[in-house]
């Protein structure tokens, strides 16, 4: 036993708090440690429930099986000489059955509260009622929860206490964690699948001088010892190209960007993207391989090329179907003209939409595809040949003049995968950066910034090559059905609360 002396209380606590700190008191009063070093674990719960599937008869015993568990109490009733429990560890919940006359120290567990985490050994049985128990010869507590446990019934339902209190969330709904060891499999599938493609994973600079890839607002920070400004990446994309340009031929990163943009259903400032690049490809292999990726991943999850996204069934059977986005835009939004006129289209979009009044020209494209073309692409869609001025990483499209060749991957209304012909013709490329400057100077703070050392390494010669990125939180929404980023995210960015009190995560 340990001779560490107990922490002092602090003043104040909730009386909740109190009453469990006096249990462990009385439990280290009966000779347990307050807070053991560790335990001997033997199994997890699902151990002792494979061992005896099927049917079982209420009496039998397996006495000649020992088991050692650990886990969270979640459930505690008392019957005098008896008492029953469930023990809750990662891969599931079993019943223990405590009796006075073969439990050591069995007036101790009455101690126990429910969140308590304790180990028991024992051997399994059948309850009167059927139920696979563990009986419990020798326990242990191992640490006091000084909360109560949300209602077993009611559980933790608002939304944002459980993104903001994710260990009660998870400690709480066994469909929360599934949630997030599916993110995990995915991307270990994803790894798996571009490794087995001879590509490489590498990892890029998080602190970058001039943040660039993509149109964003960056986060700003600054480094003492070097006396200088830095940014948060905002894009995986202009350091995967430069190894390009070094020599290596297929590479990839999954990796955090961060954007100081808003927060909505689909974005959160801080996010995951994988970002694949091959050279001596071009955005129509590109999309082979993603739709490629993306059909073998759900058919390794659900069994089946289809998944349930928010009650409507979706489709990723081989091929995906492409839309050109030019000629989806002029038919849904009934335009007689070219919307590549971006004159004729500022004019019908002043009528039509007044709420787009401030919206730059070159944006213009962009939102109105949003409203009238997104929302229809439900099953896995590539909307092609995208607006070259909404595009400024991206070669001109080699066939149709003013478009890129670009294509958007939509699945369930929302944006998953952009993929291009990279643009690699460094005098064109220092062009567009230049255009973007303009922006910039002109008040865009969401325009590419030129990055001089980026242009440097095109001028060595980059190959021709295939790009994408896409999103991993977006993704795991739709393998999880999953309506909100923030249920994807274990620890999504919240505004800091005014005071945090201890009741509030007591559900």
């Amino acid at each position: 036993m340990s001779d560490v002396s107990p922490a002092p209380r602090p003043e104040g606590l909730h009386e909740q708090t109190v009453a469990r700190l006096n249990n462990l008191g009385a439990q280290v009063a009966a000779g347990f440690e307050a807070h053991p070093y560790s335990y001997p674990r033997t199994h997890h719960a699902r151990d002792v429930l494979a061992a005896h599937p099927g049917d079982l008869t209420p009496g039998d015993r397996w006495e000649a099986e020992t088991y050692s568990l650990a886990g969270r109490v979640t459930l505690m009733r008392h019957m005098g000489k008896a008492a029953f429990a469930d023990l809750s560890d990662e891969h599931g919940t079993l019943q223990l059955f405590f009796s006075k006359a073969d439990t050591t120290q069995f007036d101790a567990t009455k101690k126990i509260d429910l969140g308590d985490i304790i180990g028991v050994k024992g051997h399994p049985f059948v309850t009167k009622t059927g139920q696979l128990t563990l009986h419990v010869t020798e326990w242990q507590p191992l640490v006091k929860s000084l909360h109560p446990l949300p209602s077993k019934f009611h559980g933790l339902q608002d939304e944002e206490l459980r993104a903001r209190r994710r260990y009660v969330d998870l400690m709480v709904n066994s469909e929360s964690r599934e949630v997030y060891r599916t993110r995990s499999r995915m991307i270990r599938f994803i790894r798996n699948f571009l490794d087995s493609r001879d590509f490489m994973e590498v990892e890029g600079p998080t602190l970058q001088v001039v943040p660039g890839g993509t149109e964003a607002k960056p986060f700003k920070t600054f480094h003492n010892a070097l006396g200088h400004e830095f940014s948060l990446r905002i894009s995986l994309e202009l350091y995967l190209k430069r190894l390009l340009v070094g020599g290596f031929e297929r590479v990839y990163e999954i990796g955090r960007n961060y954007r100081n943009e808003g927060i909505d259903r689909t974005h959160n400032p801080e996010f995951t993207m994988l970002e694949a690049y091959f050279a001596y490809g071009d955005y129509n292999d590109m999309m082979k391989l993603v739709e490629q990726l993306l059909h073998d991943l759900v058919v390794e999850l659900n069994g089946e090329p289809k998944l349930t996204y928010q009650g409507k069934e979706l489709d990723f059977s081989l091929p995906f179907k492409r839309l050109d986005f030019v000629t989806a835009l002029r038919e849904q939004a009934k335009l007689d003209f070219d919307p590549l006129d971006l004159q004729k289209l500022r004019e019908w979009s002043d009528i039509h939409h007044p709420e787009h009044r401030k919206t730059p020209d070159y944006k213009l494209l962009d939102k109105l595809g949003g409203e009238y073309v997104e929302p229809l692409l439900q099953n896995p869609t590539f909307l092609v040949d995208m607006p070259l001025v909404i595009s400024p990483l991206v070669k001109t499209h080699r066939e149709r003049e003013g478009l890129a060749e670009r294509a958007d991957l939509y699945v369930a209304g929302f944006e998953l995968a952009p993929i291009y012909s990279e643009l690699n013709d460094a005098l064109d490329q220092r062009a567009r950066f230049e255009a973007q400057t303009a922006r910039r100077e002109a008040g865009d703070d969401e325009a590419h910034e030129q990055d001089e050392d980026f242009l440097l390494a095109l001028e060595y010669g980059m190959p021709p090559t295939a790009g994408m990125g896409m999103g991993m939180d977006r993704l795991a929404m739709l393998l999880t059905d999953r309506d909100s980023i923030r249920d994807v995210l274990l620890f999504p960015l919240l505004k800091p609360e005014g005071g945090q009190g201890q009741e509030d995560a007591e559900g």
